[in-house]
């Protein structure tokens, strides 16, 4: 048990984050242990081609542990809600080199005999090869995640962003702590995480530092830092994550004669916030196009939106539910 003790000012700086970085890191996961996330599945065959040709695949695929564990350095805690890929990989960087060798085995022996043969190699040199896991990240992130998988992936995590803030405001804290993973329990100024990983219990009082709450791809429960000192953060699964898999849901024939099957698409697939990018993704469409249809629905109080960060996410609304039929 992971017991976090939250006093109510605590509970006033507790906020959300989505991290490409996480993302990023986390997301290796797919490689080491296929079939763990299987919504995932199905984009990441789309990408195999580009990572087997990353020279750097070998160093990649040695920073997850058996266990899936990664280290806590390659994912430091967000500053920002919506932070920027080299803004976080700049923080990575500057880790003292000698620190590394604590970080890696931190990770990998509690559960393994040694550390992986690149990485244990590697420490000959710490600054080194600290410069060749953070490069092998920029790559890796240049070359799969960012040109298609990363737009759609962000108006996800967005997305679930902005449901969260619907239930805290309607239903508090407590309906908050309740719907993010069942692994997360809320109970007299204690957020506790159950999980399987590491012995006994750890009591970690958030104390001012404020608690951050990322959604990410690639848990199948909440999750957080490995190492016990580390400013408090939880990450948890999203939700929609098909979304980020390309398919789109067939629309009624009845609300495609009605509204027209542009429309009648885009409405199937609101039933959870989406950006303009994202839908022109998964309709194999121009955003121009979308953005067109979106506004008419938008004016006819089909889909509501709302801001978040650089992003507008569009949801269907309460009629747009009921001519929907709920799908």
């Amino acid at each position: 048990m992971y017991r976090f003790t939250l006093r109510l000012t605590d509970l006033a700086t507790t906020w959300f984050a989505v991290s490409p970085i996480h993302e990023a890191v986390l997301s290796l996961r797919m490689w080491t242990h296929p079939g763990v996330y299987p919504l995932q599945t199905r984009a990441f065959e789309q990408l195999r081609p580009a990572f087997e040709r990353l020279e750097s695949q070998r160093l990649l695929l040695s920073l997850v542990a058996r266990n899936r564990f990664v280290p806590d350095f390659l994912t430091p805690r967000p500053t920002a809600p919506a932070a920027d890929f080299h803004t976080e990989l700049a923080v990575v960087r500057a880790l003292p080199p000698e620190l590394l060798r604590g970080e890696l085995e931190q990770t990998f022996l509690p559960d393994e005999p040694s550390l992986p043969a690149l990485l244990a190699s590697g420490l000959a040199d710490p600054e080194r090869l600290l410069a060749r896991i953070t490069d092998a990240l920029e790559e890796y992130w240049e070359a799969c995640l960012a040109p298609s998988w990363w737009p759609q992936a962000r108006s996800v995590l967005e997305a679930d962003l902005v449901y969260r803030a619907r239930v805290l405001a309607q239903q508090g804290a407590a309906a908050l702590f309740a719907d993010l993973d069942h692994r997360l329990h809320w109970a007299d100024g204690v957020l506790s995480i159950d999980r399987s990983w590491g012995d006994g219990e750890v009591e970690t009082a958030v104390d001012g530092r404020g608690l951050v709450l990322s959604p990410t791809c690639f848990v199948r429960g909440a999750i957080t830092m490995i190492g016990k000192d580390r400013a408090p953060q939880i990450s948890y699964p999203a939700r929609g994550q098909a979304g980020t898999g390309g398919a789109s849901p067939a629309a009624s024939a009845a609300l495609e004669a009605l509204v027209g099957a542009p429309k009648a698409r885009l409405l199937s697939l609101l039933a959870e916030p989406a950006s303009t990018t994202e839908l022109a993704y998964r309709l194999g469409v121009t955003p121009g196009a979308v953005s067109q249809h979106l506004s008419v629905l938008a004016a006819t109080g089909l889909v509501t939106r709302a801001r978040h960060g650089r992003s507008v996410l569009y949801r269907r609304s309460a009629l747009g539910d009921e001519l929907s039929g709920g799908r």
